[in-house]
């Protein structure tokens, strides 16, 4: 028999859920990561950019569009150790008003030895999480659209499997004459069908709203997105991952909801973001350093058939994270 506990060292320490915490906060955290190196270059958190851009659909299914008409983007993110997380995304326009998108998320844990109760070796194994998606969008107005993700998560560690399905809801309502956006959605919303053991974990559902703006006579775009809004303090969040907050008050707690994106957009085909998330600022900051936690940056081109993102994100103070992301319009080729 496989040492239980260390497959509970994998699981907790990777931010997936723990088999039999008490205090877990959610399962499938993996849904957390960025999937869009545009997004993670924000701050990590945008629901509300309108860009012909299709990773972004995996933020808010309203942000999908009949213009990213055969646009496939894949992503991977070199994380910390052995972690790698990547996602892929084909989108098909419907009609002239709707549009429909297939897309895969995925983290893999690396390579683990296992040793039974005598510390005898059980032979190596692996631990992953993967979410299948299908989203599917329509104008309701010329400025309103809303769109609906729905998605199969799997999850396995070593002898220990699950599996789930949830679904993503969101608006959007855009302005193309002052490049203005307000979107709210509604993510991560359904259950286990089956769970690691008798305990049954919640998907980790969020309500989020985000508000864009490109400046009048400023080559700058503005984003804020408020996070976290199904709950106002981080207690079960906190629990979870071991983290300890000293400072709940009210103004320090209200930052923790928010994150800002700062774009500046030189030309149509090319742009540069910096991003700022004060939770993970918070979570992350050490007494002797890792200052940089929660800022990240990251900068993109397009050209005729591709573009190409390019992000990074320091989460500890000896390793960056880099995220590469390449999405091509096939119906130029």
């Amino acid at each position: 028999m496989r040492v239980k506990h260390t497959v509970l060292y994998i699981i907790s320490s990777l931010f997936a859920c723990s088999v039999n915490a008490q205090q877990s906060e959610a399962a499938y955290k993996f849904l957390r990561f960025p999937s869009s190196a545009r997004v993670n270059a924000l701050g990590g958190n945008n629901v509300s950019l309108v860009e012909n851009d299709v990773s972004l659909v995996f933020q808010n299914p309203s942000l999908l569009g009949p213009e990213m008409n055969k646009n496939m983007n894949v992503t991977y993110i070199s994380y910390l150790a052995d972690i790698s997380v990547g996602s892929a995304v084909y989108a098909k326009m419907l009609t002239p008003l709707s549009a429909f998108a297939f897309g895969v998320n995925y983290v893999s844990y690396g390579s683990f030895k296992g040793y039974d109760e005598d510390e005898i070796s059980t032979g190596d194994f692996n631990a992953k999480d993967i979410a299948v998606n299908g989203m599917y969008s329509r104008d309701l107005t010329n400025k309103l659209r809303g769109g609906v993700t729905a998605k199969v998560l799997l999850s396995n560690y070593e002898q220990y499997s699950s599996s789930a399905v949830g679904f993503d809801v969101g608006l959007s309502y855009f302005i193309e004459q002052t490049d203005f956006t307000v979107a709210v959605v509604a993510k991560n919303i359904g259950a286990q069908l089956s769970s690691y053991n008798e305990q049954r974990l919640a998907l980790p559902w969020d309500l989020q709203v985000g508000m864009t703006r490109k400046l009048s006579h400023a080559p700058i775009r503005i984003s804020l997105t408020a996070q976290y809004l199904n709950q106002w303090n981080f207690d079960r969040i906190n629990a979870a991952n071991e983290i300890t907050d000293e400072n709940q008050s009210f103004v320090p707690t209200l930052f923790k909801h928010m994150v800002l994106g700062v774009e500046l957009l030189p030309s149509s085909n090319f742009w540069v973001g910096l991003g700022y998330n004060p939770k993970v600022h918070s979570d992350l900051k050490l007494e002797t350093g890792n200052k940089w936690g929660g800022f990240n940056f990251g900068t993109g081109f397009r050209a005729k058939k591709i573009s190409v993102g390019f992000a990074l994100a320091k989460y500890y103070p000896s390793s960056t994270t880099y995220q590469f992301s390449l999405t091509m319009d096939l119906s130029k080729y």
